[in-house]
């Protein structure tokens, strides 16, 4: 009830202060959202870390698509408690014990059958992570209530819809103090690290420019969501709706919030054709007034003068690709279609890198030279973990390296990877998107949900 006041405060606030900053010729330059003042006695979560927890006892809410995996992994992580699981569905509780079982873990407490039984799971008082893979329009709710009641929280992707429910989540992280991550596994792909590492290294000059998406022809799985909920999002909704696996790799390049900003971001769309296609042919209706188009493209600017390019088609048939490219004044990587890097001469250190006096930025090095790259500047997480993350799986070791350091940093009392305001950065592209396409596409600001501390960390670090 406290989120549900709260959220219509902060609506009726935001649509009171939410303007259209007039040119000199008096047409609307840009939209701007209101940013809330920080609540008295609040103070950030940058760098925020807690008291150390050796064993992490958690709690999974939903297990449909991605939960069961998520209970299997962290089956493989030391100093882990399964305490309880949730999903409406009693079946789905049943078959996660069954990995417990078969994993030698103790049976969990199970709730199920009830819209509202997650509740019963975040009030008790024996877990400290709440691990949330439900819906999407369920995220933030559960997410605000666990830090009410003193649990940190791990919410799937997008972990916030709108703008609303996104200072909700901020706000009750800094009142509460616990650790509010959205779990975005992208950003430990083994490509997208280790050309993280090599950007912090320099191997690309300054960074000028990042490429994100999420480009997924799902007709393969609409009809697998319970309750028919992604699909109908989409057709209630309008914009980047799933804009974090690309989003999330793109901003860490350029540091945002940690020496830099997203200003403000314009966006585009094609007109929906094939999402009114699906809902009469799973639904048998006619969908007229389908929001979402097929492919929406955005375009965001940096307060440091950097671009971003980030897209969304889940409609149209095209190989996979979350686009993932950096452009900087020295060289270049690209993952989708063809991974790759392009350097300059003089670059890289000659140690262990053939024909390094040859390199040119005209053309892809060769693959044994990118070999020789990826193996020379592989992040240290991948070193620690990446032989076991093979093993263990989640697309291809990206999810068990992702829960792996979630729980790492809370048992040694250690700033998480990713904080609240990443949260909110990466989860705001789904209202503003929309504002922005639903206004002729003029550009929307950006808010700072750091109010004013985007500049205080120098650099994009991760904690050991």
């Amino acid at each position: 009830m406290k989120f549900l006041k709260f959220s219509l405060l902060l609506f009726i606030a935001t649509i009171a202060f939410s303007c259209v900053a007039p040119s000199e010729n008096g047409a609307p330059q840009m939209i701007k959202t209101d940013v809330p003042e920080r609540p008295a006695g609040q103070t950030d979560m940058l760098q925020f870390a807690a008291e150390p927890i050796p064993t992490v006892r958690v709690g999974f809410v939903g297990l449909g698509m991605r939960g069961p995996g998520a209970v299997q992994r962290f089956t493989h992580i030391p100093g882990v408690e399964i305490v309880a699981l949730c999903d409406l569905r009693p079946e789905r509780v049943d078959a996660a014990q069954e990995i417990l079982r078969k994993a030698g873990f103790p049976e969990a407490a199970g709730y199920s059958g009830d819209v509202n039984s997650w509740k019963e799971l975040v009030e008790r008082d024996d877990i400290d992570l709440v691990y949330v893979a439900t819906d999407w329009n369920s995220h933030a709710e559960i997410g605000v209530y666990a830090m009410e009641n003193g649990k940190h929280v791990a919410i799937e992707v997008p972990a916030a819809m709108t703008l609303e429910q996104i200072w909700a989540l901020v706000d009750t992280s800094e009142r509460t103090r616990k650790h509010c991550m959205q779990l975005e596994n992208c950003v430990y792909d083994f490509f997208e690290l280790t050309t993280l590492n090599m950007a912090q290294q320099g191997v690309f000059g300054e960074i000028i420019h990042t490429e994100g998406s999420y480009i997924h022809e799902l007709s393969a799985f609409w009809d697998s969501y319970w309750n028919n909920w992604r699909l109908d999002y989409n057709e209630k909704n309008r914009g980047d709706v799933y804009p974090t696996h690309g989003i999330g790799p793109a901003a860490q390049l350029l540091n945002i919030h940690r020496g830099d900003k997203m200003n403000y971001l314009v966006s585009v769309d094609t007109k929906p054709i094939v999402g009114p296609e699906i809902v009469k042919e799973l639904y048998g209706r006619e969908a007229p007034d389908f929001r979402n188009g097929d492919h929406t493209l955005t375009l965001i600017k940096t307060e440091k003068g950097k671009t971003i390019n980030i897209q969304h088609n889940v409609m149209t048939p095209r190989p996979y690709s979350r686009m993932y490219q950096l452009t900087g004044t020295k060289g270049f990587a690209n993952k989708y279609p063809v991974q790759g890097y392009a350097i300059q001469s003089g670059q890289v250190e000659s140690e262990g890198i053939p024909n390094h006096e040859d390199l040119n930025a005209h053309s892809f090095v060769s693959e044994e030279v990118k070999t020789a790259l990826m193996e020379k500047y592989k992040h240290p997480i991948h070193k620690e973990l990446e032989e076991k993350a093979k093993t263990v799986g989640g697309h291809g070791g990206m999810d068990f390296i992702m829960d792996y350091r979630l729980v790492y940093c809370l048992q040694n009392g250690l700033p998480l990877d990713m904080d609240v305001y990443d949260l909110a950065e990466w989860c705001s592209l789904i209202p503003l998107t929309e504002i922005s396409l639903d206004n002729g596409s003029v550009p929307v600001e950006i808010p700072d949900f750091t109010r004013g501390g985007w500049d205080k960390i120098d650099g994009l670090k991760f904690a050991y």
